[in-house]
């Protein structure tokens, strides 16, 4: 088997895998949203059928059999799923915990009451923003209101309020009135995730990236907030790999934790890994969980440090930075094997301080402005602001 070789072959600079910890299933890419930084693929319409409810169950089957312990529920929106709940329900049996990742769209009392009778542990919610206007241009929809009722529900049913909002230039200056917002609404769990640029976002970059005296003042103010609630609410401020000289440990490195399942179920080590070049992802239709997991030589591809090229071969923190983010490299320099151009040691390095620097000139009469591209669910067509 390729896994036991890999594990056997000092020249690839890999070892067997443990287990897929953190399984994440992207039930569906439909979603009433159309968030400018939607990290969905742009062509997700051309995507094939989703998997049917049966299909599911199996994954989750193989899956926790094979070691899985924590399951994310996801999308576009899951909840435009009608067997959400049977799919919980068959989780929470097999001894998964379960986190629903939402926008609140669909999330009424009953169907939240039917999810937590069927077992569900987690609810995580999205916002865009804390303002009505904002937050429904970001997502093109009319959902503030709705979005804050279900926060009331959340509450309500004594799940964690655990609230999600992606950070960009469009809204980084409003941190302390969205930690306003958290704290009202009793929030006990804060992310502030500044964007990462795939999917719309990598298309809406050039307006969504923050210049560095917005990122620094939204630091401090995360900051004061923290000291002044205390142990009250946690807060995870998430800083944008741009602003990084060392990349993130993207995924823990690829194949060795995580594993997320498309809606057509194509098996991915990484929700956007989808789009690297040279790869053939198995489907879980067509193979188990087991050797997709093992076997599969998309899986394999990036494991270890045999792949990499210098500076990254020979870089003592290779092991702790896995090189960084390969739909980043892929995505900046054309080769996925690149080092995370994140990276001050990359040779692509400019790539990156150089869409800092024309973030910074955003706004000035020399700066060229483009409208942003909403979230479309017709494949190949954009909606412009």
């Amino acid at each position: 088997m390729l896994a036991q070789a890999a594990a056997q072959d000092p020249g690839t600079g890999r070892g067997r895998p443990g287990p897929p910890l953190w399984l994440l299933l992207e039930l569906t890419y439909r979603c009433p949203l159309h968030c400018v930084f939607c990290y969905n693929p742009t062509d997700f319409g051309s995507v094939g059928r989703e998997l049917a409810t049966g299909e599911w169950l199996r994954v989750l089957e193989e899956a926790r059999a094979l070691g899985s312990v924590q399951l994310g529920l996801s999308g576009g929106e899951p909840l435009v799923r009608d067997d959400l709940e049977t799919i919980v329900a068959a989780a929470h049996r097999l001894g998964f915990y379960t986190n629903l990742i939402t926008s609140g769209v669909g999330l009424t009392e009953t169907r939240l009451q039917a999810l937590a009778e069927a077992g569900l542990d987690h609810i995580q919610l999205s916002f865009q923003d804390s303002t009505r206007r904002m937050n429904d241009f970001l997502s093109s929809t009319r959902t503030f209101e709705l979005k804050s009722r279900v926060a009331a529900l959340i509450k309500k049913y004594r799940y964690p309020m655990v609230l999600n909002v992606v950070l960009h230039r469009l809204n980084i200056d409003h941190v302390e009135e969205i930690l306003g917002m958290a704290e009202r609404m009793g929030a006990e769990y804060v992310e502030l995730a500044n964007t990462q640029y795939y999917g719309w976002a990598w298309r809406n970059r050039e307006q969504l990236l923050p210049s560095r005296a917005q990122l620094r003042r939204a630091e401090e103010v995360t900051a004061r907030f923290r000291e002044r609630v205390g142990s009250r609410m946690r807060i995870f401020f998430v800083v944008p790999d741009y602003f990084e000289t060392r990349p993130k440990p993207c995924m823990s490195g690829l194949g060795q934790v995580f594993l997320s399942i498309a809606p057509d179920g194509v098996a991915l080590p990484c929700q956007a890994a989808r789009m690297l070049p040279g790869l053939t992802f198995p489907s879980v239709r067509e193979a188990s969980v087991r050797s997709i997991w093992y076997e599969s030589p998309a899986f394999n591809r990036y494991r270890g440090d045999g792949w990499m090229k210098e500076p990254c071969r020979s870089c003592p923190e290779r092991g702790r930075d896995f090189g960084g983010c390969r739909c980043q490299a892929y995505l900046l320099t054309g080769d996925p094997a690149n080092t995370d151009p994140v990276c001050e040691l990359s040779p692509h390095h400019h790539l990156v301080t150089e869409a800092v620097d024309r973030a910074e000139r955003r706004g000035t009469p020399l700066a060229a402005e483009q409208p942003l591209v909403f979230r479309d669910h017709r494949a190949g067509e954009d909606s412009r602001a």
